[in-house]
């Protein structure tokens, strides 16, 4: 980027504001990125999820419900960041522009607190959508999206779009795969007979190998077993009966669901963030919830503190339209996936 000041340390602590916080991945990123942060307050309403943010950074000023949320009740903010519930705007929503939905309403909230507390920078995140979805937001925020995929950091295949004023360009492909981040194989793991184990194929799309078909009931995304020399899908809520990502055993014979712990590591969490007094089952929640941390800690890296001023890589004012991928990477590369996905998600209830 041009303009870049090289900085051996931040000497000025930011204010955070973090909307829809879930388990407080949003203060990890800032954390990784090596910003200091004075105060982060979070809105959040999962219990549960608020459970594991204090535990994990019990310093948090947490204010609950994000309509409560007000300008005058806080010292100014610095930097806003979060991902309202995306139900009714992603491709779950069967193309529909839900802006009606209870929880898409969530992101005027979102635009509200962005006027009301005029911060320096903020972030965005959400789902793919249609285009439409996508430029009515754009327009409220008045920046278009990027495109990241989580694949490039981690071991997950999870396309995300992000709007923000701070520039922002591609991480770069670290490589990982499946084989890096799972556990040694464990009597005490839940072993599942395959239906059928693709010998002579494997079906590769955007990184993910689909190598087998579980011997389960349900739609047929959440049959599919994974080989661990490629990518996993996308992590979910993952409620219900078998929605967790699932892998191939060495033996070809069986497959098993990835764990909490490799969940983890699919968005680039410590091991055990989320292992603190809560159920597996809540864990998995939080975790299709959140964000991938590098993500974020790669889009704040942009964002400088000097002599008592937030700076940025490049002049703000120059800041050129986000490169969006939505065409290319939803329209096209995408299409096949998401025909197969809609009425699933839609029954999941997807929320990063």
């Amino acid at each position: 980027m041009k303009g870049k000041t090289q900085m051996s340390s931040l000497d000025r602590a930011v204010n955070v504001l973090s909307l829809f916080d879930g388990c407080s991945m949003g203060r990890l990123a800032l954390e990784r990125a090596a910003i200091p942060v004075k105060q982060y307050f979070a809105s959040e309403i999962d219990k549960y999820a608020i459970t594991i943010a204090k535990k994990n950074f019990p310093n948090t000023i947490h204010l609950g419900d994000v309509t409560t949320v007000r300008g005058e009740d806080l010292e100014p903010i610095d930097l806003l960041i979060g991902g309202s519930p995306c139900q009714g705007f992603s491709f779950a929503s069967k193309g529909r522009l839900n802006f009606d939905d209870s929880r898409s309403k969530l992101f005027f909230e979102y635009v509200r607190i962005l006027k009301e507390f005029k911060p320096k920078y903020f972030l965005f995140e959400n789902v793919r959508m249609k285009q439409e979805c996508q430029d009515i937001i754009s327009e409220y925020l008045g920046v278009k999206p990027i495109a990241i995929n989580s694949r490039l950091v981690s071991a997950q295949n999870r396309v995300r779009l992000y709007w923000t004023n701070i520039p922002v360009d591609m991480p770069e492909d670290k490589g990982i795969v499946l084989k890096d981040i799972i556990e040694k194989e464990n009597p005490s793991f839940k072993y599942y007979k395959l239906k059928e184990y693709y010998n002579d194929k494997i079906y590769n799309k955007d990184g993910c190998h689909q190598v087998g078909e579980a011997d389960i009931k349900g739609y047929d995304i959440i049959k599919r077993v994974y080989g661990i020399y490629g990518k996993a899908p996308a992590l979910t809520t993952m409620q219900g009966g078998h929605r967790e990502p699932k892998i191939a055993c060495s033996d070809k014979i069986h497959w098993r669901k990835l764990t909490p712990l490799e969940c983890e590591r699919l968005q680039t969490l410590p091991d055990g963030y989320t292992d603190k007094g809560v159920s597996n089952s809540q864990r998995y929640k939080m975790l299709g919830n959140g964000f991938t941390v590098d993500v974020i800690a790669h889009i704040l890296k942009s964002i400088l503190i000097v002599n008592d001023e937030i700076i940025i890589d490049d002049d703000p004012t120059e800041i050129p339209e986000q490169t969006t991928m939505t065409n290319l990477v939803i329209e096209e590369q995408e299409k096949e996936e998401d025909d197969s996905i809609i009425e699933d998600y839609h029954n999941w209830g997807m929320h990063h």
